[in-house]
């Protein structure tokens, strides 16, 4: 499902609010009356009757850039005041800017930062934040900018607000490729952007610290991974992406958790392309992906 899209003229449209009849027709309507070409379309509905609709369009418009806004207020009439549906316009070609905030296990980070080298994220990444030193020879081998923002003390609020300096106004996405520090509510509201965090799907049987090990002593047979926004309410914001690999009693306990990194991995990097590539729609505490 990933793309890498620099054509100026490809745009995408986000569209979900009450299903009804004629949407479809309208977003078609909408965007053929400006001769744009829809090269790809995919949508949902929870329920004909009552339910909720979800649409991503991808369509190609000669000079889109400067024809933006017109578009948009085009479909604000079409689709906003007639429909009463939310819809985002975005240019394809327009790369998310994505921070990654870390603390000292590099697989996730790492993972990232070489599939955005290889082109295979749809992102630039401005910066790494993380609360320990370890990793920053690594990550200014790649190139980016990499801030040390100790929790001195145990003094959360200091910290996020020197992270707060760093981020706002300069992001799109914050991802937490394992940083083991619980945001407050007030840094998710004020970083204004969506937040992405990857962990085991051991939660929330095996807390806290050591998940392997009691895994391992209560004999788990799959070791999975799970990728979310983050909300106020810890591990419980809408699921973007999850995935397990079978296992059983010769695993030794570092085996699970080499296995555990390797779903880790491969969970993240889908959530962070898919929603880098603006395929995740989200309502309520779930998620459609498309």
């Amino acid at each position: 499902m990933t793309e890498q899209n620099h054509d100026p003229d490809s745009g995408r449209l986000i569209v979900q609010g009450a299903d009804r009849p004629g949407i479809v027709a309208s977003v078609s309507g909408a965007l053929t009356e400006f001769g744009a070409n829809i090269v790809w379309l995919d949508q949902s509905s929870s329920d004909p009757v009552g339910g909720r609709f979800f649409q991503r369009t991808e369509f190609r418009l000669p000079g889109l850039s400067g024809r933006l806004d017109e578009l948009d207020k085009a479909l604000q009439t079409r689709l906003g005041d007639e429909l009463g549906l939310e819809f985002r316009l975005v240019e394809a070609r327009r790369r998310k800017r994505v921070a990654i905030m870390v603390s000292k296990t590099d697989h996730c980070l790492l993972d990232l930062l070489w599939r955005q080298r290889r082109g295979e994220l749809q992102m630039d990444v401005p910066m790494v934040i993380s609360n320990h030193p370890d990793l920053g020879d690594e990550v200014r081998g790649f190139g980016i900018p990499f801030f040390h923002v100790p929790v001195e003390n145990g003094d959360k609020t200091a910290a996020e607000k020197e992270q707060l300096n760093l981020l706002k106004g300069n992001v799109d996405l914050v991802v937490l490729a394992r940083y083991m520090q619980i945001l407050s509510g007030d840094f998710l509201t004020d970083v204004g952007v969506p937040v992405i965090n990857i962990h085991h799907s051991f939660l929330p049987a095996f807390m806290g610290a050591g998940p392997y090990q009691r895994a391992k002593e209560r004999g788990v047979k799959l070791v999975g991974a799970t990728a979310h926004y983050v909300t106020e309410d810890l591990d419980e914001g809408p699921i973007i992406e999850q995935d397990v690999v079978r296992v059983s009693h010769r695993e030794t306990v570092r085996e699970l958790q080499r296995q555990g990194a390797d779903v880790e991995r491969l969970v993240l990097s889908r959530a962070v392309g898919w929603h880098c590539e603006d395929r995740v729609i989200r309502d309520g505490n779930t998620t459609v992906v498309f």
